[in-house]
């Protein structure tokens, strides 16, 4: 019986610590359960202070830092082995404040968020507010000081899922505005406007996005002004040759940061 009830206690250990074991690296505030079997007064909650210890009683402190739940199970069970006979010691995570991801650049509001369960970076970009504004192109993770290779635009814009990655703590995300990825329609348009660039995008989707000519506008002298290293390239199209004619050269793809104007015609 006794033999029974001792195998079960190790299969709960097993399956609890399983739970926060794995790669998970316990870390300053976290709220940890440690249970010796068949000791209650030394089975206690504590949380791990700044400097990474946590207090037990008869032992002391003992230091966690960078140890996952399975390995602090084996510290005690050896600090323990004075105390008590064979201890049977386990720690599982009760609370979780160390894991965190870190979220900067400008593209979308800088926050800071908990990691409470195994996450992809795709999970995590679909449930930021106004991802729209953030550059993706531009965008990378950090992790340990290296930036990790991941294309964001390409997971999350194509649907590349094999590009994803599981997050870990402490990762950081730089994502930029896209202020730099925008082309710019301003003149003799229904709607002036600055469209976010897309892989196809041409000056035909961006004249129509923008609501079309007005009717002062002319159409056969449209200006592109491109950069090009420090100056500014000019680039002029006749759209009548393309709308009316059909001349499909004239459908210049577009580049980040392009200018378009569209001059009023003289009446």
């Amino acid at each position: 019986m006794k033999k029974t009830m001792i195998n079960t206690v190790l299969l709960a250990v097993l399956w609890s610590s399983a739970a926060w074991a794995g790669d998970y690296v316990i870390g300053a505030g976290d709220g940890l359960n440690v249970s010796v079997w068949g000791v209650p007064e030394l089975s206690v909650s504590v949380s791990v202070r700044p400097d990474g210890k946590i207090t037990l009683p008869a032992v002391g402190d003992v230091d966690t830092v960078g140890m996952t739940p399975t390995q602090l199970s084996g510290e005690l069970t050896t600090v323990l082995g004075d105390y008590v006979k064979n201890p049977i010691v386990t720690v599982t995570v009760a609370q979780v404040t160390n894991n965190r991801i870190y979220i900067s650049g400008g593209g979308v509001p800088a926050q800071v968020r908990p990691l409470v369960a195994t996450s992809s970076l795709f999970k995590l970009l679909c449930g930021l507010n106004g991802i729209e504004n953030a550059d993706l192109q531009r965008g990378f993770v950090m992790r340990g000081g290296e930036k990790l290779n991941v294309d964001m635009y390409d997971l999350f814009n194509r649907g590349n899922l094999a590009a994803d990655i599981n997050l870990e703590a402490e990762d950081i995300l730089f994502l930029p505005t896209n202020e730099l990825n925008k082309v710019y329609v301003v003149g003799a348009v229904a709607s002036p406007q600055a469209i976010v660039y897309r892989d196809g995008l041409s000056i035909l989707d961006v004249i129509l996005e923008s609501g079309g000519f007005t009717k002062f506008a002319k159409t056969s002298a449209v200006l592109i002004l491109r950069k090009k290293g420090n100056e500014r390239e000019r680039i002029q199209l006749n759209m009548d040759d393309l709308m009316e004619d059909g001349v499909l050269s004239e459908n210049v793809p577009m580049q980040r940061g392009d200018y378009v104007l569209v001059r009023e015609g003289m009446f």
